[in-house]
């Protein structure tokens, strides 16, 4: 996997324009220069979690005496529930019930940016070929730049593009990700049988 292709997949999970409404909601009662703040703060945060699941998920899976191919499977099963709901999303909106006030970490940073189906996918790139994790680091960061570009836009993005065009990309995107989500799953099934005992 190349650098470009790295944050691609990581542009896709991260789902800047499938956030777009959801940020919006969540930040409408507080004033302009408070929104970029929270915005800002909460970014850093899932950029933080995500740079620690990829430099510290080798040792969590030794610790916790998981193999590589279980993260894969999980991650992929995790990323295909999110892709589905993202194609089909439930009345209640794609992360359910969403407290008020303030959002701090939850929901924003985890899990809208920094979901489980991240996690799992850093963890993965970081595990699988350690010797590259300055190339995981940067795809991460170009990946993570391009989502805060997007959310920081995200109210003349919805004026311009309007519900029905981000609706539309949402479910591209959940298309791209069920993909990518069975590919997972399938990588960590072939591994595990490539290595089970006969």
């Amino acid at each position: 996997m190349t650098i470009a292709s790295a944050a691609l997949l990581l542009f896709l999970i991260l789902d800047p324009l499938g956030n777009i409404p959801v940020f919006l909601s969540l930040l409408r009662t507080l004033p302009p220069r408070r929104q970029r703040i929270v915005l800002a703060r909460e970014l850093v945060i899932a950029l933080g979690v995500l740079m620690a699941f990829l430099w510290g998920g080798k040792y969590a899976l030794e610790l916790m005496h998981l193999r590589q191919e279980s993260v894969s499977i999980a991650g992929g099963i995790v990323l295909f529930l999110i892709g589905l709901r993202m194609i089909f999303p439930p009345p209640e909106g794609l992360m359910g019930e969403i407290p008020d006030g303030e959002p701090f970490i939850v929901p924003m940073a985890i899990p809208l940016v920094a979901g489980p189906s991240g996690m799992a996918a850093v963890m993965l790139m970081g595990s699988n070929e350690p010797g590259r994790l300055g190339e995981w680091s940067l795809a991460l960061m170009i990946a993570w730049v391009a989502t805060a570009a997007i959310l920081f836009s995200a109210t003349y993005l919805y004026k311009w593009l309007g519900i029905r065009v981000l609706t539309a990309v949402e479910r591209l995107m959940g298309m791209l990700l069920v993909a990518i989500s069975v590919q997972m799953l399938l990588d960590g099934l072939g591994t595990y049988l490539a290595n089970a005992p006969t």
